[in-house]
């Protein structure tokens, strides 16, 4: 079946979800309801699909998941969208530099600096603290611009825990993961994996229809790149990037201040 096909019979799969309305995930784990506008966008983009799939302009979210047209809210595109979150990774990056450097970046001896010890005993580094608020800053941005431009349901800094083998994934509640994260050095967490964004097409929480994670690269000369699962890990050897993809089904992009990658695995 020719390829721009496929992208239409996917944005037609969806009208049928979408038809009833549908939910949005909150940072803070409550759905909110959209009207059923989304269905008549739907309709709308798959003209618009064929087209934006095949434009040597289309966005990095538009070539990864050409079904996002159909989920945006009216009168908004999917460029602005993926425009408006790299501008959320710029104003992090800034934001967080500022605070400890009187914004300049920090130097590659500056980012190796161990600055604190975790509970396990670990060191933390300043690119690892500096990655952390930074985070905070991003997201606090980003579901603003989800709230105006985003029609479906999305879930941010969801937990899910995902058993390969099987192929099954199940969300862990946040009640459930401050408890894990309070009993310290345990190996409940082993497994689970915690994307920073996920844009779902329907109701159904557990699959994603395009899923973003923010990175910070210390130092800024340094390519943004997915963390690699090590030896001791249940995806030793792959990718968060293709993990999420695995466990949730949509594509996986990452989102720096500099640029959007995608993860190039089906």
């Amino acid at each position: 079946m020719d390829w721009k096909l496929l992208h239409l019979c996917a944005v037609f799969a969806l009208l049928t979800a979408c038809a009833g309305g549908s939910a949005r995930r909150s940072a803070h784990g409550d759905l909110r309801f959209v009207d059923t506008e989304t269905a008549a966008r739907l309709r709308h983009a798959a003209v618009v699909a064929e087209q934006g799939s095949s434009s040597a302009t289309a966005s990095a979210l538009v070539h990864a998941a050409p079904v996002i047209l159909g989920l945006m809210q009216q009168d908004h595109s999917a460029d602005e969208l993926e425009e408006r979150l790299k501008e959320c990774a710029v104003q992090a990056e800034r934001q967080g530099n500022a605070r400890f450097f009187e914004n300049r970046p920090p130097t590659r001896q500056e980012c190796r600096e161990v600055v604190g010890r975790d509970r396990c005993g670990n060191p933390i580094t300043r690119a690892m603290q500096l990655g952390k608020q930074k985070h905070v800053l991003v997201l606090q941005c980003a579901e603003e611009v989800l709230k105006e431009l985003w029609a479906a349901p999305y879930s941010i800094e969801q937990r899910y825990r995902y058993y390969p083998n099987a192929r099954f994934v199940e969300t862990i509640s946040r009640e459930k993961e401050a408890r894990m994260l309070a009993e310290g050095c345990t190996d409940e967490l082993r497994g689970t994996i915690k994307p920073d964004l996920v844009l779902h097409a329907d109701r159904d929480l557990l699959k994603s229809a395009l899923t973003l994670d923010f990175k910070f690269p210390c130092p800024e000369s340094n390519e943004p790149q997915w963390t690699l699962y090590g030896e001791s890990s249940v995806y030793a050897g792959d990718s968060q990037g293709e993990v999420y993809q695995e466990a949730l089904g949509g594509k996986a992009l990452l989102v720096s201040p500099r640029k959007v990658v995608v993860v190039d695995q089906p």
